[in-house]
């Protein structure tokens, strides 16, 4: 009974949700909703349960010194003045804005840009290697850099007319490709669980 319940609360869940979508139906409509918003509070107490669990972690670092502990620390600090900003003044008060804006913010596009030092290292091994493939994504990484940047229309007045080519037609089509794939993978891994074939949810294996 412990895994039959979970199983027909998320088999009638989502036919719930997939017949609101489908069907014109005041009632399913409204179920639907009220479902996404227990949705919303479920999503809240584990982003709760989260905190506890890193808190817990970090907290065990602390106590038996591990390697960089001292971030730990500063991790735990900032999590709790945050926090407890934000639940006394809410996160529209100037105080918790200014330190998301002037502390998340640039801390968080300085660990975006760092990976630009490491696909630069990725790009350069791929550039190494002597296939038809590594030449092909040689040539076009070069247009379009070329197109993008502004000495490469100095160089050549076509060069931003290609680059648009391989951005708007070539890439577009691998994208979409693979986000046709991805909804049918997505598609197939609801079936699985709407039907109970995939149990990992309820912490048992396929069946």
């Amino acid at each position: 009974m412990r895994r039959e319940l979970p199983l027909a609360v998320s088999f009638i869940i989502g036919l719930l949700v997939m017949s609101e979508f489908f069907l014109n139906v005041k009632v399913l409509q409204d179920w639907s909703k009220e479902i996404q918003n227990w949705g919303i509070i479920v999503s809240a107490f584990a982003l709760g349960l989260a905190s506890v669990n890193l808190l817990r972690i970090h907290t065990g670092n602390i106590r038996t010194r591990r390697e960089n502990w001292p971030f730990s620390i500063a991790l735990i600090v900032a999590l709790l003045f945050m926090a407890g900003l934000g639940v006394a003044k809410s996160a529209n008060h100037p105080t918790y804005k200014f330190w998301f804006d002037n502390l998340f913010s640039p801390c968080q596009a300085t660990v975006y840009a760092m990976t630009a030092f490491y696909i630069s290292s990725a790009a350069y091994r791929a550039f190494r290697i002597r296939t038809f493939e590594a030449s092909v994504l040689l040539v076009s990484a070069a247009i379009l850099m070329l197109g993008r940047a502004p000495v490469g229309e100095l160089i050549f007045s076509g060069f931003p007319k290609w680059a648009d080519f391989l951005v708007d037609v070539v890439n577009m089509s691998g994208q979409r490709g693979m986000m046709i794939g991805a909804g049918i993978g997505a598609i197939s891994g609801g079936l699985r669980i709407l039907l109970g074939i995939e149990r990992g949810h309820i912490g048992g294996s396929s069946a």
